[in-house]
């Protein structure tokens, strides 16, 4: 069920995966997101960019669809990239920012995904602003300092519940099978939530911070009930509708 009052968000990543026959997936989503569920729980799906066109028609209002990053300039020059605008006008909703596949693989820094989140915000866009250590970084004993640094410097000045999610994915958890147990989980869900209330106040209180990291039906109920875990972010098991919608479950009583 629900905590702090905030409506529970469950997000699924597909990351670069998907066609367009995956629209079935979709379909299998829509068709098992039951009013009760619906009742307790916001979903929304992120396919490639390739995709959102067609999966934002499907959808209609009943699911909400988002993208995978976003350029921080409205237009110009930036040949492959695409811009909040453009993932608005697909019919987006929502945008996944500074994953950490994107500040690996593309070294994306705090000031770039803070610029991108800004941009996603003009465009009409909730940005969910991603943060998580390294296992090298929580070995060492700098897991908080690490996630507290880059929620400051990540998430844009005036953030709100209606522009800004935050989402802690621990690197080392996604898509391994690990998983940090609950008192780790919820140690981090309070120190994003302290830093959000500390710089927002009272509206640092109704933004949504997320899960995220090998998040599946069986772990979901344990995860969700964490003081401050507001929703998952869901990589592999989104792209099963199945799965996915076992985890959005883990919110009916």
């Amino acid at each position: 069920m629900a905590r702090d009052g905030l409506r529970p968000l469950v997000a699924g990543n597909w990351k670069m995966n998907g066609l367009k026959s995956s629209v079935s997936v979709l379909d299998e989503i829509l068709s098992g997101y039951s009013d009760d569920l619906a009742s307790a729980v916001e979903l929304l799906v992120c396919p490639p960019v390739t995709l959102l066109h067609a999966f934002s028609g499907r959808a209609g209002s009943a699911i909400a669809v988002g993208g995978q990053d976003a350029h921080q300039s409205v237009s110009g020059a930036y040949t492959g990239s695409v811009s909040a605008e453009m993932l608005s006008d697909l019919g987006a909703t929502y945008v996944i920012l500074g994953h950490s596949e994107r500040r690996a693989h593309h070294r994306e820094s705090d000031d770039e995904i803070c610029a991108k989140a800004e941009a996603a915000r003009h465009a009409g866009l909730t940005a969910i602003v991603c943060v998580g250590e390294t296992r090298e970084e929580r070995e060492a004993g700098r897991a908080l300092e690490i996630v507290a640094s880059q929620v400051d410097g990540s998430v844009p000045d005036g953030a709100t519940a209606h522009d800004t999610v935050v989402a802690y994915e621990p690197v080392w958890a996604i898509g391994t099978g690990l998983t940090p147990d609950a008192a780790d989980v919820a140690e981090v869900h309070a120190l994003i939530r302290h830093r959000l209330t500390d710089r927002f106040d009272e509206a640092g209180t109704g933004i949504r911070i997320l899960y995220g990291g090998s998040v599946k039906p069986q772990n979901a109920r344990e995860l969700m009930g964490v003081a401050d875990v507001n929703g998952a972010l869901v990589g592999g098991a989104s792209l099963v509708a199945a799965d996915f919608l076992g985890i959005a479950r883990a919110y009916l009583p």
